[in-house]
């Protein structure tokens, strides 16, 4: 069965906005579980633009919630994802300049320091994934790594569809990368710029089991709330 994790940073962002307590992004948490996440992710940036390490300690802790750390490969906010122990770990790529993760990670570089990360968090039984762009090769250098799992960046995928471009050669892309880690013996995940259009493209490729979700769930849920914007994509993903 395919799973819907709900990404909470922009509660954050909210929050941060006034610089008070509320929305708390801990809350958000418990209240996106219960109205259906199978689980949450969180982005501790080094620059802490939203979530920060108060949040994801507490979240973090919390056991009856599967929480998905994403982090960069920084070796503070390896040492800090290591102190929290998360159940998951995405790496990501980060630059402090940009607004968003602006695709996948460049596998080429530092392969050797790359894996020596990942078998640190293997130790600690924690699932690592890594955050890559629909490509053949990144998905043989990610079966090299040993890592449990990829999250494919769909952001390219998402721009084409809401600029109504054609789809058909990424969507091709994203298939062939997803046979090919399944086929390898990697889970295969999905994220980044995703709604209920691309979300229902993409549901239909069956080796992905797990999908990210953060902007859209949360902007939307401002119309008609966080609950029946998860309830939507749980019945997206069913289908």
């Amino acid at each position: 069965m395919k799973r819907l994790g709900v990404n909470i940073d922009h509660i954050a962002t909210l929050r941060n906005a006034r610089g008070e307590l509320h929305p708390d992004p801990v809350f958000a948490s418990n209240f996106a579980k219960k109205s259906g996440a199978d689980s949450i992710t969180i982005h501790l940036r080094e620059d802490r633009r939203h979530i920060r390490d108060k949040d994801a300690k507490l979240i973090c802790s919390k056991r009856n919630i599967l929480v998905n750390l994403e982090i960069s490969t920084n070796l503070r906010m390896i040492k800090t994802a290591l102190k929290m122990k998360p159940n998951f770990i995405c790496i990501v790529p980060e630059n402090r300049k940009e607004i968003t993760t602006e695709g996948g990670l460049d596998l080429k570089k530092n392969i050797f320091r790359n894996k020596k990360i990942i078998s640190k968090f293997k130790e600690k039984k924690i699932r690592t994934s890594l955050f890559i762009n629909p490509s053949i090769k990144d998905i043989k250098i990610s079966k090299e790594l040993d890592v449990d799992c990829i999250e494919i960046h769909t952001g390219t995928l998402s721009n084409l569809v809401k600029l109504n471009k054609s789809f058909k050669n990424e969507i091709k892309k994203i298939k062939k990368c997803a046979l090919l880690a399944n086929k390898l013996g990697l889970e295969v995940h999905a994220g980044h710029g995703l709604d209920y259009k691309t979300t229902k493209l993409l549901s239909k490729i069956r080796e992905i089991k797990e999908f990210n979700i953060g902007h859209f769930i949360i902007g939307e849920s401002i119309f008609i709330g966080l609950a029946q914007v998860i309830k939507n994509f749980k019945k997206i993903i069913k289908k």
